[in-house]
């Protein structure tokens, strides 16, 4: 692929780019610009006011330049006549430090200096909701296991089958779709890659499910926790760390429990260490902790973690094995920012391997039923506020994931959640009218 974008254009018959990036908060802003402009957008970069989006800055800074990384490059599928390309922002010159691509780029190069590679894969939820995102769409989704429905699944069939065409198109090399545990509800896997790439992936992939969802007239929402009593979206990743070239999995090891090498335990360390650290950007919303904290759902499981523990094979614990060289975290949900899920789990399990992490022992129980056995088991946060305060208090995590994208992390996050304790709901004045 030419990585002159201006050639790229010529060869496909694109006639706009999307100049996209994720901020901290997931939202994924862009800029339109048509293929007789793109040189300039690629030597130049393309110009933003940073205090429009959710970064730490303000009217007084400087412009924002985002310079599209070529190598990201997607011709919609859908859309043809139109590219979307990710991009790093730049600030004066230099590579904003708390933009989160640049962050994931800067963990990547650091797991490279050190001989690793690590690759990984997403499970995205999403719930395909009526056009209004009031009522999921299918009214005779109504199972109470609904989770591998086939009626449903078909009665979607437009929908999942045109996304997941794209991503064969795409070269994506996806291999399985399902309707997942809630209502209306659904999953589509796709092959793990380099982390980088995974992320733009992931973030095209939401794009993608929200464009197709709106073209038949619905909507399509990755919200952690939409509906009371059903499944919250989740968003599991499968971690593995390979050599520099990609051809030797350093965390498999079938001598070994779980077939995890010393490697792998140590990453898998590091993970665990920084748990209680982890939620602030796994779960980053308000509405996650309705998810990881939810009593018994309809079908008779949350399917997410309650506490800091690993597994084999045993998907009631934040960290499963389940199989030699990969471990799964199923700790993160739908409203994970791609770039800095990513980017947190590298700097966590970097940690682990620069200190020879010890995970600690894993557990067979089923934490549904005999949680309450694990006395020792750290438990997740209760809300945002607890999440971010364990995010803060973390400097060896944040110190691996950057200063200055924490420090802005953590300031936004506090004044998220201080415009939701400022708002009052229908709960408070049917619970206190009276007292």
């Amino acid at each position: 692929m030419s990585s002159d974008l201006a050639s790229f254009a010529a060869e496909n018959g694109v006639k706009y780019f999307m100049i996209s990036f994720t901020d901290l908060f997931g939202a994924q802003r862009a800029k339109l610009v048509p293929a007789q402009a793109i040189g300039e957008m690629q030597r130049d970069g393309a110009g933003f006011a940073g205090f429009a989006t959710w970064l730490d800055l303000t009217p007084a800074d400087p412009d924002l330049f985002a310079m599209p990384d070529s190598g990201s490059v997607i011709q919609l599928p859908w859309k043809p006549d139109v590219a979307w390309v990710a991009a790093d922002l730049v600030m004066d010159g230099a590579p904003l430090a708390q933009a989160p691509r640049v962050v994931l780029k800067k963990l990547v190069d650091d797991a490279a200096r050190e001989g690793y590679r690590v690759k990984t894969g997403v499970e995205a939820e999403f719930f395909l909701l009526d056009a209004e995102g009031g009522e999921i769409s299918d009214r005779f989704d109504a199972a109470t296991k609904p989770c591998y429905d086939q009626q449903a699944l078909m009665r979607r069939y437009d929908v999942v089958a045109e996304i997941c065409d794209h991503m064969l198109a795409l070269g994506w090399q996806p291999y399985q779709n399902d309707h997942e545990d809630a209502n209306g509800q659904f999953e589509m896997n796709w092959a793990f890659d380099d982390a980088l790439k995974t992320a733009d992936k992931h973030s095209f992939f939401k794009f993608m499910v929200r464009s197709i969802a709106e073209k038949h007239g619905l909507r399509a929402t990755f919200m952690p926790k939409p509906f009371a009593g059903l499944t919250g979206n989740g968003c599991h990743c499968h971690v593995s760390v390979w050599n520099e070239d990609g051809s030797v999995n350093a965390f498999a090891d079938e001598g070994q429990p779980f077939g995890l090498s010393a490697k792998g335990r140590a990453f898998l360390g590091g993970i665990m260490k920084h748990g209680p650290a982890l939620p602030a950007v796994t779960n980053p919303t308000v509405n996650s902790y309705k998810r990881i904290n939810a009593p018994r759902t309809t079908s008779g499981a949350t399917w997410a973690p309650n506490s800091i523990t690993w597994t084999g094979n045993n998907r009631t614990h934040m960290v499963r094995v389940p199989g030699p060289g990969r471990f799964e975290l199923r700790l993160p949900d739908g409203a994970a920012n791609p770039y800095l899920l990513q980017a947190a789990i590298i700097a966590a399990g970097l940690d682990g391997l620069r200190t020879d992490a010890d995970p600690g022992p894993h557990s067979d129980l089923d934490m549904y039923r005999d949680g309450h056995m694990l006395t020792d088991a750290p438990k997740l946060p209760l809300n945002l506020l607890d999440a971010v305060r364990a995010f803060a208090a973390d400097e060896e995590f944040t110190d691996a994931l950057g200063k200055d994208v924490c420090a802005a992390y953590v300031k936004l996050k506090h004044d998220e959640w201080n415009g939701y304790c400022r708002h009052f709901t229908a709960w408070e004045r049917e619970n206190t009218l009276d007292v």
